[in-house]
């Protein structure tokens, strides 16, 4: 700490500390006068406590006539100005907020007395400005995914109105609306889950049931996709127990398991793991040998509406919001979810469950 500020701290003490002691002599010359006055001697421990009462009572208004001094009042406003701009900018949603004002005026000082509650408003700005970001580029994103769809079923809507279409053509317009009404359908189907696995009433059902059968009646409910495209479906499931809300885990395993067949060519294989650690926690891996995806894909993969590759998933009719889903439902169980892809060679997405949400069946 330097000489300056320790001065300047001292003098603040001091000047308190004579208030204090100019508060106590009045307060004890008022009382003195009017005990006299009304001839009245009170117990000594009471006549103390009496001038401590008036003495911080006179103390508090000396320092309110104080801050009323035009010169201090002004230093005041204009040390309090910025914090009341930037407040007043964040009430009506700038969270670009500038509160350089106050680094010449605090000088790094962290046990100043406006120090915490500077870094708390521009640690709360920072925070709602990026709520703010993803807020719009959530709204964009929907607004993109809806007006997609949307598009084309005004355009084949609009060109069925030829009557000069044959009925091939017509009924290709036909299946082609069809196919976007569902993806709309899918998305808002998307959009309400994911809503309402973030909201904070959100109870999850609780039972124990087999996970190897829950993931083999899965795979077969998918089979006529992956029949359609000939792939190798590699299973491999031990008899596992698991404690988690049956109906949120089979959208996780849909999803994974979808995503894998989307994205693997014909005559490719998808292999699917289910076993329990010798540490008590169970495993799931679904690995395909799909087109899989670069590094950055990866690091982002779980973030809403993101596409590793956004003509890929156009043709596939995908929103982003499938792996979002599984990852919010895995958080939910207290478990974790790895990616590990390489362009051109596949992917492996491995989900692990802690040891008290599973045991080995008998």
């Amino acid at each position: 700490m330097k000489l300056a500020e320790i001065i300047k701290r001292g003098l603040g003490f001091l000047a308190v500390s004579v208030s204090l002691l100019f508060s106590w002599f009045c307060a004890y010359w008022l009382t003195s006068h009017i005990f006299d006055a009304i001839q009245y001697d009170p117990h000594e421990l009471a006549r103390q406590l009496i001038n401590s009462i008036l003495g911080f009572f006179l103390f508090g208004c000396c320092v309110y006539l104080i801050t009323k001094i035009p010169i201090i009042k002004k230093q005041q406003d204009k040390f309090l100005l910025p914090l009341i701009h930037a407040m007043k900018m964040m009430a009506e949603g700038n969270f670009n907020i500038d509160l350089s004002f106050y680094r010449d005026q605090i000088r790094g000082d962290r046990n100043h007395p406006y120090s915490k509650i500077i870094e708390s408003i521009r640690h709360m700005a920072d925070k709602l400005g990026e709520m703010e970001e993803m807020r719009q580029e959530f709204i964009s994103n929907v607004s993109h995914e809806i007006q997609s769809p949307l598009t084309s079923i005004t355009g084949f809507a609009h060109a069925l109105k030829n009557d000069e279409l044959s009925p091939e053509e017509r009924k290709h317009y036909l299946q082609i609306i069809e196919m976007e009404s569902i993806r709309l359908s899918k998305l808002s189907e998307n959009l309400l889950k994911l809503t309402s696995l973030e909201s904070d009433h959100l109870t999850l059902e609780r039972k124990t049931y087999r996970l190897d059968r829950q993931l083999r009646r899965i795979i077969l409910a998918n089979e006529p996709q992956w029949a359609e495209k000939e792939l190798n479906m590699d299973v491999s499931l031990d008899n596992l127990m698991i404690t988690a809300d049956e109906e949120l885990m089979d959208q996780v395993w849909i999803n994974l398991l979808h995503n894998s067949i989307k994205f693997t060519p014909n005559e490719g294989t998808i292999s699917v793991e289910a076993l329990q650690t010798e540490e008590g926690q169970l495993i799931v891996k679904i690995a395909d040998t799909g087109i899989g995806m670069e590094e950055d894909a990866v690091m982002h993969i779980f973030e809403r509406f993101y596409k590793a590759d956004r003509s890929r998933n156009r043709n596939t009719g995908g929103s982003g919001l499938g792996l979002s889903i599984v990852k919010k439902i895995i958080d939910l169980h207290k478990g974790e979810i790895q990616v590990q892809s390489e362009l051109g060679k596949g992917t492996e997405i491995t989900v692990t469950l802690p040891l008290n949400s599973s045991e080995t069946a008998v």
